[in-house]
């Protein structure tokens, strides 16, 4: 059993408060989803979670059961197993799919690494993803589209095995086809692994897919409502604006 802890966070990003006493605990076993009006800081909340450098921290904590990590690198969070897909993908020239995942996978595990099962589960993932064999030799999303980017992440979890999934807005620039390889093999993932899962997003067409326990709204910089998964038809149905705390 695992816990993700966020406890009266305040960000700031270029001078700017985005999240302001932001509270929220997630488990193992637990889907949650965040939705929200843009600019309410859905974002934010990830990557300050994943320790990206852009976005300081002014009050309040992180703990991964019970540790503390606010102050740990980006690197060491991924190595307790905390994941983010990211909104938009970065391309890698020069290091191709393969090696990218081999010097992860190294990291992770103390440099141990045994490469015929890691063909094995790359083939395999491959394959439920539909994605070309040719990419896993290409750099890290050369040349590819919005979907396989997408794809690409989902290929990372997999390989990588976290126990916190953090998946942001990974249903942007998704066709149908596509929207439900992703969403499908998300919740296999889930099915094999109880991680905990945090969905961003903006719509109800990813939540045909993974099913959350827990839908938070957003506005302001910190969650407003709470409810389960018939807070998103009233979202739908109303918008935002409607909606009563």
């Amino acid at each position: 059993m695992h816990t993700l802890k966020i406890e009266n966070l305040t960000v700031t990003a270029e001078e700017q408060t985005i999240l302001k006493d932001f509270n929220l605990e997630i488990k193992s076993g637990e889907i949650h989803a965040i939705m929200g009006p843009n600019g309410t800081g859905k974002s934010t909340l990830t990557k300050t979670i994943m320790g990206a450098e852009r976005y300081k921290i002014k009050k309040g904590k992180i703990f991964f059961d019970d540790k503390d990590i606010t102050k740990l690198e980006v690197d060491e969070r991924a190595r307790l197993g905390i994941f983010l897909g990211m909104q938009q993908p970065i391309e890698i020239d020069g290091v191709t799919n393969a090696d990218f995942l081999r010097t992860a996978i190294r990291a992770q595990n103390d440099d141990k690494f045994e490469l015929f099962p890691f063909i094995k589960d790359l083939d395999k993932y491959v394959e439920k993803l539909k994605m070309d064999k040719e990419m896993i030799h290409r750099g890290v999303n050369k040349g590819f589209s919005g979907g396989e980017r997408k794809k690409n992440e989902i290929l990372q979890m997999y390989m990588l095995k976290p126990n916190i999934v953090m998946l942001d807005e990974i249903d942007s620039g998704l066709d149908v086809d596509s929207l439900k390889i992703v969403g499908q093999n998300v919740m296999e993932y889930y099915k094999e692994n109880k991680p905990a899962i945090l969905l961003i997003t903006h719509y109800q067409r990813l939540l045909d897919y993974i099913k959350p326990d827990y839908v938070h709204i957003m506005k302001d910089g910190h969650i407003i409502k709470t409810g389960d998964s018939s807070l998103v038809k009233e979202i739908e149905k109303n918008g935002y604006e409607k909606l009563e705390a």
